[in-house]
């Protein structure tokens, strides 16, 4: 009887201490990428159309004429600087300084006998056995055999240049883009033969209408759209500006890539944008347009028609904030009011959020 009594009183207990018991329901805290205010929205865009091409370039040629022996590079092959290229056929030029050391070694006998010849005209005028007309006669013979001897030293100092011109060697490290010749044909001095770019350092040549040319200047960045690649997010610098205008008048402007895509080809197609400079705007900020979201709160003038969520660290809350918009420049808005230098604002998927929610941010 008294056993049936405690294990009563246990179920009892049992059975109170689950009612008392409650699931643990786990806050779900919103992620959130963000943006820190900063960009100046400094003026108007303005896009051009452009090119890809190497920062280095060079069209490689034979410095003397001959027969290629050798073609030992394609186009697209990579190659670093001293590789051997081409070859001509040597032969007639390892002749030609075989003769050269021939006249070089005639030269310098003519010029130990006249040297010889002057010391003895010297030594005869000194006894005044011979005239001094003899004697200039000796000297003069002498400076002529001297001049022999540095003309064929000359003569073969240039056979030997020639003789290792025969090799054509990569004057710097890149990539092969065009090769324009075959083994077995004869080739003239300073044909083009291969196109060298230097690789890794890429520009974007540009024309400039005269309209907007006194607003482009060295140092200038600029955002890269590589139509191969979409949204890339290369930027770009103008380093040259042409002095005077080509076609329709339109001024030569070079921009180099920064850290473009390994995959970036000269030739390859591009749109630059720039961004011109316009004072009434310096107080203006640049945000990503998927900050923006659109509509009005109560209470806030009409024309603070879209707001941003600013992050709050100190509760790691989210505010909503109106805003005044101008004119996009591509992926960015311009804000004319409503935030300041500093503010962390979410960047992306704010449709899905409310002011004070709490979140966190993505990285954390």
């Amino acid at each position: 009887m008294q056993k049936s009594l405690v294990v009563a009183a246990l179920a009892a207990l049992f059975l109170a201490g689950c009612e008392d018991e409650t699931p643990e329901v786990t806050e779900r805290i919103r992620a959130i990428k963000t943006y820190t205010v900063s960009q100046h929205a400094s003026g108007r865009s303005r896009k051009f159309p452009g090119a890809v091409e190497a920062t280095d370039t060079s069209s490689l040629s034979f410095e003397v004429s001959g027969n290629v022996t050798k073609v030992l590079v394609d186009a697209g092959d990579k190659v670093v600087a001293g590789q051997e290229l081409a070859e001509l056929d040597a032969e007639p030029y390892r002749l030609d300084v075989q003769s050269g050391e021939a006249d070089l070694g005639s030269a310098r006998a003519g010029f130990n006998e006249k040297s010889l010849e002057l010391e003895r005209q010297k030594a005869l005028f000194a006894k005044g056995w011979i005239s001094q007309a003899a004697l200039d006669q000796a000297v003069a013979a002498f400076e002529t055999a001297k001049n022999d001897v540095d003309i064929a030293q000359s003569k073969l100092s240039r056979l030997r240049r020639d003789l290792g011109k025969t090799v054509m060697r990569a004057p710097f490290d890149g990539v092969i883009a065009t090769r324009s010749v075959d083994p077995f044909v004869e080739v003239n001095r300073g044909q083009a033969l291969f196109e060298i770019f230097a690789e890794g350092a890429l520009q974007i040549a540009l024309s400039i209408p005269e309209t907007v040319i006194e607003q482009i200047n060295l140092g200038l960045p600029a955002a890269v759209n590589l139509s191969s690649f979409g949204a890339c997010e290369c930027t770009a610098v103008v380093t040259e500006i042409g002095s005077s205008a080509e076609t329709a008048n339109a001024f030569p402007v070079k921009a180099t890539l920064l850290n473009p895509p390994t995959s970036v080809r000269p030739g390859m197609t591009a749109e630059v944008e720039f961004l011109l400079g316009i004072e009434d705007t310096a107080s203006n900020f640049l945000i990503p347009i998927d900050a923006v979201a659109a509509g009005s709160q109560s209470g806030q003038p009409i024309n603070l028609s879209s707001y941003v969520f600013v992050f709050d660290a100190a509760n790691s809350t989210v505010q909503k904030r109106a805003i005044k918009i101008g004119p996009g420049t591509g992926s960015f808005v311009e804000v004319q009011e409503g935030v300041e230098p500093g503010d962390v604002i979410a960047a992306a998927g704010v449709s899905f959020l409310s002011d004070g929610l709490k979140v966190k941010l993505l990285s954390e």
